[in-house]
C-alpha cells in the first residue's frame, strides 16, 4: 500500500487545475448568458427610429418609458443624413401593443436628473405601431427658460426699484395723498381740502344750510298745496259738494226739455188739425192758449232751472237757451 502522506502526482494535479478552469469558464459564460438573458437580449423585438434634434443626454442602454414601466431600450444613436439624430430603440414584442400609430414621443431634459424618453398612447383603439416606424420626438428642455426667467427678473427688478425711488411717480402720489389726508383732518375737513380755502369751504356751507331751508320751505308749500287740492276735491266731488248738485239740475233740465219737446210737438199737431179743419178754430184756439200756457209754465221752469245752475257753478255766468 503506499503511504498516504506521500505527496501527489503532478499528473493529478493538472487534472484538477484543468477542471477547476473549466468550471470557473462554465460558470462565468453562463452568468453572462443569465445577464443577457435578464435584459432580454434573445427576448424577440422589433425596431423603432425616433427622430430627433440633437441626442444631448441620450445614452445607449437608456429606458422608453410607458406610463413609468420601462417598454424598450436605446440600441445605437445615429447621425441622420439631414443633420438629424436618429435614436434605434428596441421594443419587446410582449410590450409593442403599448405603442400605436397615434402614440407621441417625447425627449425630456430637466434641471436636476437624467434625460427621459417617454411615450404616449391617448387612444389604445388605433393601429399598433409597425416595425421600423420612424417617429418624430417632441423635444422639451427646462434649461432652455433659464435665460427668459432671468431676463423676466432682471426687467421686473428695474421697474421696483424705478418704482420705489424718492423721485417716482408713486412716491409724489403717496406724498400728495398724505397731503390731502392731513389737510382733510384740519378744521376744514374735507371741504377745506377739496377747495383750499377756508372761505370758500365756508360759502358752501353756507349754501347747503340755505339749500335745507328752502327744502324745508318747499315742503311746508307742498302740504298746504295738498290741502287746498284736498278740501276743493271734497267741495266739487264731495257727497256735498257742487258737481253732484249740477248733475242733478242737468238732469232735471233735460227732464224739463223733455217736457218742452213733447208739448212743442202737440202744438204742431193742434196746428195741423186747426189748417185741416176751419171749422173747429174756436177750440182749436183754446187748445192752442192751454197749451201755450203749458209751454210757457214750462219754459219758466226751465229758467228757474237756469238761474239755479248759474248759481251753483261758478265757472259760467251766462247761460242762453234757445228754443226750436
Amino acid at each position: 500500500m503506499g503511504d498516504p502522506t506521500a505527496a501527489p502526482r503532478p499528473e493529478r494535479l493538472e487534472l484538477r487545475a484543468a477542471l477547476l478552469l473549466v468550471l470557473m469558464a462554465l460558470l462565468v459564460v453562463g452568468s453572462a448568458l443569465y445577464l443577457l438573458y435578464a435584459r432580454g437580449a434573445f427576448e424577440p423585438t422589433q425596431r423603432l427610429v425616433l427622430v430627433a434634434d440633437d441626442s444631448e443626454g441620450v445614452l445607449v442602454g437608456m429606458d422608453l418609458t410607458f406610463s413609468g414601466f420601462p417598454i424598450g431600450r436605446v440600441r445605437r444613436i445615429e447621425l441622420g443624413a439631414d443633420g438629424s439624430a436618429r435614436i434605434l430603440v428596441d421594443v419587446p414584442r410582449k410590450d409593442a401593443h403599448w405603442l400605436r400609430t397615434s402614440s407621441i414621443f417625447t425627449l425630456t431634459r430637466g434641471l436636476v436628473g437624467n434625460t427621459n424618453l417617454r411615450a404616449y398612447s391617448g387612444v389604445l383603439a388605433d393601429p399598433p405601431l409597425p416595425a421600423g416606424a420612424e417617429r418624430k420626438v417632441l423635444a422639451g428642455d427646462a434649461t432652455a427658460e433659464i435665460p427668459k426667467l432671468v431676463a423676466a427678473a432682471r426687467e421686473l427688478v428695474g421697474n421696483l426699484t424705478a418704482l420705489s425711488a424718492q423721485d417716482s411717480a408713486l412716491a409724489v402720489a403717496l406724498a400728495n395723498v398724505q397731503s390731502l389726508t392731513a389737510r382733510a383732518s384740519g378744521p376744514g375737513g374735507a371741504l377745506g381740502a377739496l377747495f383750499g380755502d377756508p372761505k370758500d369751504a365756508a360759502k358752501v356751507t353756507l349754501l347747503l344750510d340755505r339749500t335745507n331751508q328752502l327744502l324745508a320751505r318747499l315742503d311746508g308749500l307742498v302740504g298746504r298745496t295738498d290741502g287746498v287740492i284736498g278740501r276743493a276735491d271734497a267741495q266739487l266731488l264731495g257727497p256735498q259738494g257742487l258737481v253732484p248738485d249740477v248733475k242733478a239740475s242737468v238732469q232735471q233740465l233735460q227732464a224739463l226739455l223733455g217736457d218742452t219737446r213733447a208739448t212743442l210737438k202737440r202744438v204742431d199737431a193742434v196746428l195741423e188739425e186747426a189748417q185741416g179743419a176751419a171749422k173747429n178754430v174756436r177750440s182749436a184756439t183754446t187748445d192752442l192758449d192751454t197749451l201755450r200756457a203749458e209751454v210757457e209754465a214750462s219754459l219758466r221752469k226751465v229758467d228757474q232751472l237756469v238761474a239755479e245752475i248759474n248759481r251753483k257753478w261758478p265757472f259760467k255766468r251766462e247761460t242762453e237757451l234757445k228754443l226750436p
